[in-house]
């Protein structure tokens, strides 16, 4: 996408939405001007296990997420409120995530921390209910949120602030949108990759290189865990030391001292350091798997569009074959192997009434064609427009993170790296001064 999304869109961030999608959305939007994240603080601050029952009346163990929320304009006064509160279990994040999508086409939606872990080193728990997992997850949660209160559009959504101050009655107010019933489904976006005659260009090359972000950071993330836990047995290995030389040092006098403070730092300060060391890794590894996700937000930008252009290939064929049979109605000259044509022969011409009727009806059918096309043309360019806006700013965003959290990796890496060196350098003054 590099290059393709840097392009200048030529529209300004309060151009944000398609003038069908902005009708079809102004009843769910606040006043703007503003994102969330300046009006109100947002935080999961923590998790809890639960028991209940699910759908079918079965029971299941779940876990919820606690929202808090404060306004902005008290802190900015001084005050400390006490924090409004509810709970969300991550299905109910899951439907916010799923009517942002269906709601806002041409937006790149942030995406939900996983629901299962994946590329693990051996020593995690692929658990969905392990501890250390649940709380990855609500460090996840809180930044999904974050993200779209910060979005210039999400932001002030208002089944959005639904969700972060009505604990009760949320779902009833979203399905009552009709959202589920604008989703387009799985098979005509499929259907419309293969089919679409003109896609735009810029669209072909970003959906290319979500493509390929995905596959890169996938690489990566495999990488790091093998890189996990060979270092991590390299670490513990190190634990031997310890053993050892403080085995050896009962036997020793003059050099006991020396092995058992040798052996101190090889064992206490650098095989232990592994675990935080890893526990800090896992905190780079979700923001690399964080836009593992964006990629396929990014595609569903990009299928929407080609969604969009084959509706409209297919309206303007279906005009331009309207048109055609109108013609050859009118001037009575129809094509040899046409249908019609084909007809005429087997079955004689049609009475003056006859074709009088069938012109007036394909003239109808041609008013109610010529308006669904400049419709689909003017949805297809706003969408164009309008996801292009959004796409420039996730670039903006994508290259300020990952080089950041790349950056921030690498600082980790010598300084563990440094720690190495500084434990042996104190076994080496342990070894000399025996």
């Amino acid at each position: 996408m590099a290059d393709a999304v840097s392009e200048e869109s030529g529209t300004t961030g309060d151009q944000h939405s398609p003038s069908s999608d902005l009708e079809k959305n102004k009843n769910n939007t606040m006043a703007e001007g503003s994102t969330l994240t300046q009006r109100m603080e947002i935080s999961v601050t923590e998790a809890e296990k639960r028991n209940g029952k699910n759908a079918v009346n079965m029971q299941e163990t779940f876990t919820v997420y606690l929202i808090e929320t404060r306004p902005m304009a008290a802190i900015a006064e001084g005050h400390n409120p006490a924090p409004d509160s509810l709970w969300r279990r991550y299905s109910e994040f899951e439907l916010l995530r799923h009517y942002l999508l269906v709601t806002y086409p041409f937006i790149i939606v942030p995406p939900l921390p996983e629901k299962r872990a994946e590329f693990v080193w051996h020593k995690l728990s692929a658990d969905n209910m392990d501890p250390d997992f649940v709380e990855r997850r609500r460090v996840g949660l809180e930044n999904f949120l974050l993200r779209v209160a910060s979005h210039p559009v999400l932001s002030n959504d208002k089944i959005l602030f639904h969700f972060l101050t009505e604990e009760h009655g949320w779902k009833e107010v979203v399905y009552d949108t009709g959202f589920q019933d604008k989703a387009d489904s799985r098979i005509r976006a499929l259907s419309a990759t293969f089919r679409v005659k003109s896609p735009d260009k810029r669209f072909t090359e970003t959906k290319h290189y979500s493509d390929e972000l995905q596959s890169h950071t996938s690489q990566v993330l495999r990488t790091r865990a093998r890189v996990a836990d060979r270092l991590y047995g390299v670490y513990k290995v190190h634990a031997n030391y310890g053993r050892v030389f403080s085995e050896w040092s009962a036997i020793e006098k003059e050099m006991g001292d020396g092995l058992q403070s040798a052996g101190h730092h090889m064992d206490a300060r650098y095989a232990a350091s592994i675990d935080d060391i890893l526990e800090d890794e896992e905190h780079y590894a979700d923001q690399l798997k964080e836009y593992l996700f964006f990629a396929e937000a990014l595609r569903a930008v990009c299928r929407k569009h080609e969604l969009s252009q084959f509706e409209l290939e297919v309206a303007s064929q279906d005009l331009i074959s309207k048109k055609q049979q109108r013609e050859e109605l009118a001037t009575g000259m129809f094509r040899a192997f046409s249908f019609k044509g084909m007809t005429n022969k087997l079955f004689g011409q049609e009475t003056p009434e006859q074709r009088e009727a069938k012109l007036k009806l394909l003239e109808e059918q041609i008013v109610e064609g010529e308006d669904a096309v400049k419709d689909k043309t003017v949805e297809c360019e706003e969408h164009v427009k309008a996801a292009w806006v959004d796409m420039q700013r996730f670039k903006e965003q994508k290259d300020r993170d990952l080089r950041e959290a790349l950056y921030r990796y690498a600082l980790m890496q010598i300084s563990m790296c440094k720690k190495g060196i500084q434990v042996w350098g104190n076994a080496k003054e342990c070894f000399q001064k025996m």
